[in-house]
């Protein structure tokens, strides 16, 4: 029986010792299993979780400012951005969204106003057409952004709502349906009135709504524009932005200016609402009540300068840093 035993022994002992490490090997494979999926987690999570670009508003000449990350959805930095404002021409944003989401036929034509003098008298922006002169409707949508052209506002509204007074208040329906609530319009063209205001959070808002139109994010992108031939101006007429018509260059640190809305009176001070594309990803900034007029220097732009510049400097940053973690595994 000894002799029994002592044969089993060796055999029984190898095995356990199979077992233990074959148990061992488990182990170790499903501790290297966690650290990998821990390592690409942690490459995912800070390639996830870069900083947003800083940004810094409060030194600008736009004492009210709000930047907005197009992409997340994000407020990257704002200052006094639900302060109430004039928004002027920033006005003509709403304008021309309730033009295309009422328009089905862009060649059709629309006749400007038979008079213009209540508009001169006001010194309104105008795009230079003439009293009745049939216009395409899509010229006069350029006629709106690009040269902000007041006539063309008025065209619209009566061919859209019989009248500028009824068209104001689709405006105003459309302005509270985006959740415009500290907005309050009077007219289509922005000319100044005490009633007719708004904050630059709110035009954000609406520009950030009225750039899922592509008929509105071209118009707004677009730096000139030539209408068809009338009988009025048999060559067209040469409309350009006011905001690349203020700008020698629209480069910025990584990127461009995509577009914009300029805006200015007397009691508004100079605005700007603007898209801008830098490393990959767009951004709206909104600024307003600026000092100076459109003949002195144009502070609306050099704040979007600014800003632009700063975005593309912080991003560059956070991509080196990106940069220095690639040696993470992924999946």
């Amino acid at each position: 029986m000894d002799t029994c035993n002592s044969n089993m022994t060796p055999h029984s002992s190898r095995s356990k010792k199979h077992k233990k490490n074959h148990r061992r090997s488990i182990h170790i494979l499903a501790v290297l299993i966690i650290i990998f999926l821990f390592l690409s987690l942690s490459g995912k999570l800070i390639a996830a979780t870069l900083p947003d670009p800083y940004v810094d508003v409060s030194d600008l000449y736009s004492p009210c400012s709000i930047l907005t990350d197009m992409d997340s959805g994000k407020t990257l930095a704002k200052n006094n951005s639900d302060m109430i404002i004039y928004p002027a021409s920033l006005t003509k944003i709403m304008t021309a969204l309730i033009a295309i989401e009422n328009t089905d036929d862009w060649d059709k034509e629309i006749s400007m106003p038979s008079d213009f003098s209540s508009l001169y008298d006001a010194g309104a922006s105008m795009a230079g057409f003439d009293p009745g002169e049939k216009v395409t409707a899509r010229d006069v949508l350029y006629g709106i952004v690009l040269p902000s052209g007041a006539e063309c506002c008025i065209a619209f509204a009566n061919e859209t709502a019989g009248s500028e007074y009824a068209f104001v208040g689709m405006m105003n329906e459309k302005a509270e349906e985006l959740g415009m609530h500290d907005t309050n319009f009077c007219n289509s063209t922005g000319l100044h009135h005490p009633s007719h205001y708004s904050t630059v959070s709110d035009i954000s808002i609406l520009l950030k709504y009225a750039l899922s139109q592509k008929e509105f994010r071209d118009v707004f992108t677009c730096e000139e524009h030539v209408s068809q031939p009338t009988s009025i101006h048999p060559d067209g007429l040469f409309m350009e932005s006011t905001l690349f018509s203020a700008m020698d260059d629209d480069s910025v640190t990584g990127g461009k200016i995509l577009g914009g809305k300029t805006g200015y009176t007397g009691d508004a001070g100079l605005c700007l609402a603007s898209l801008a594309k830098i490393t990959g990803r767009e951004y709206v900034l909104v600024t307003a009540k600026a000092s100076g007029s459109p003949d002195d220097q144009p502070l609306h732009v050099y704040d979007a300068l600014n800003v632009y510049d700063q975005i593309g400097n912080a991003n560059i940053s956070n991509n080196r840093l990106a940069a220095l973690l690639q040696f993470l595994p992924t999946t």
